[in-house]
């Protein structure tokens, strides 16, 4: 079998009758050209109009920005342009971006016609920056960031993907509870879990879509990505069409196995400086999801990623059920990955190829791994690949 983790290739061996078959639909091609597709999904999006014909010259737009999305330098300016052609004036455009900061290094990417632009990073902890957007149907008063309440439109870029808080992550989440303020944000925390997301939208996730109605008619731009941030999909369109987003989503990324596997094998491939703390967490909980209890997960990537608060907690505890316990009371900004990696500690034995420091591998409760041919030796039984774990939703039927 060969497997790709960074810019990598190896092969593992395992006999072909051990190895689980993987259920899901064909994938869709990478897009020729993604900034077309962009500049497309606004002049004809679904159901609504061209976004232009929803502006006026003197409008103040937000653009709320997932800096997640690879091709963000690409994608960006096709929605700029389109702004222009409204008669939008760029000084009335403000980027948003979530916290935290990743110092918006793809902004020095953006042609120079784009500099005028504002650029603002959500501050949850500073009222000023947040405005009383109205109270949701449960009675929650929402206090949304000031700058996207204020707009006179917002148009959502996100990348659409799988998290523990709203099973899918991007769309509306994107608003709620990303720009929300700091004491529902930690609210929030509460409703993370490791299920796969279903029919049935989670609690979180019908908030969220009940508060981007609050908020008027955001209109998003949903990227769906293929391997190593290829650009698979866009569309556009207003809240209602996020089922769409979801269901292409779910179309490339989402696999169905018939049984739990003894061992299994999740990779991280692509730019090592793309795989951060957050898809390290999100590969273990994949992969958890389709493993035998105390059975064995094999994480190979070529990344070091930037540990956060939730990693220094949980390397203060040597189990892992400790950890979780002491994340979920004192909630960090970053608490997301730090439970899907304490969760699947909980589940499984974790081995880890990284570029982490050995014994800082080791306190994040793995065994870390020299080379592949180390993680040879772990597949014995039933094994499972997942090729871009970070990216998948893998379930056993």
């Amino acid at each position: 079998m060969r497997v790709k983790f960074g810019q990598h290739e190896a092969e593992l061996h395992v006999p072909a009758e051990n190895v689980v078959a993987v259920h899901r639909a064909s994938a869709a091609p990478p897009l020729a050209d993604p900034a077309a597709a962009v500049a497309a999904a606004l002049e004809q999006p679904l159901g609504f109009p061209p976004l232009r014909r929803a502006l006026t010259p003197d409008d103040h737009v937000a653009i709320v920005v997932d800096e997640s999305i690879a091709a963000l330098p690409r994608l960006l300016p096709p929605a700029l342009r389109h702004l222009q052609e409204a008669g939008v004036q760029l000084d009335a455009v403000t980027l948003v971006c979530a916290p935290p900061s990743t110092g918006q290094p793809w902004l020095e990417e953006l042609p120079d016609e784009f500099h005028d632009v504002r650029i603002e990073v959500h501050q949850p902890e500073d009222r000023k920056k947040l405005a009383y957007l109205a109270t949701t149907r449960q009675g929650r008063r929402i206090y949304l960031n000031r700058t996207v309440v204020d707009a006179d439109q917002t148009v959502v870029l996100t990348r659409r993907g799988y998290d523990s808080l709203l099973g899918y992550s991007g769309g509306a989440g994107t608003l709620y509870p990303a720009l929300c303020d700091a004491a529902t944000l930690r609210e929030t925390h509460s409703h993370l879990s490791l299920a796969a997301p279903g029919a049935e939208p989670w609690k979180l996730k019908r908030e969220a879509a009940e508060v981007a109605w609050l908020l008027g008619v955001p209109f998003l731009v949903q990227v769906i990505e293929g391997s190593g941030g290829a650009v698979v999909h866009v569309l556009g369109g207003p809240v209602e069409t996020s089922t769409e987003g979801e269901r292409l989503l779910d179309e490339r990324w989402r696999i169905e196995v018939d049984e739990p596997a003894d061992a299994v094998v999740a990779t991280l491939s692509g730019d090592p400086a793309r795989h951060g703390f957050a898809e390290f967490g999100s590969a273990w909980a994949a992969a958890a999801r389709v493993v035998k209890p105390d059975g064995v997960i094999v994480l190979l990537s070529d990344a070091a990623p930037v540990l956060g608060v939730s990693a220094e907690m949980m390397r203060a505890h040597e189990h892992p059920g400790e950890a979780l316990k002491h994340l979920k009371k004192e909630p960090p900004s970053d608490l997301e990955p730090g439970y899907q990696w304490a969760s699947a500690a909980a589940t499984a034995k974790l081995y880890l190829l990284s570029r982490l420091n050995i014994d800082v591998a080791e306190e994040l409760f793995t065994t870390p791994l020299e080379s592949v041919g180390q993680a040879q030796k772990l597949l014995r039984g039933r094994c499972l690949f997942l090729p871009d774990a970070h990216q998948t939703m893998a379930v056993v039927r």
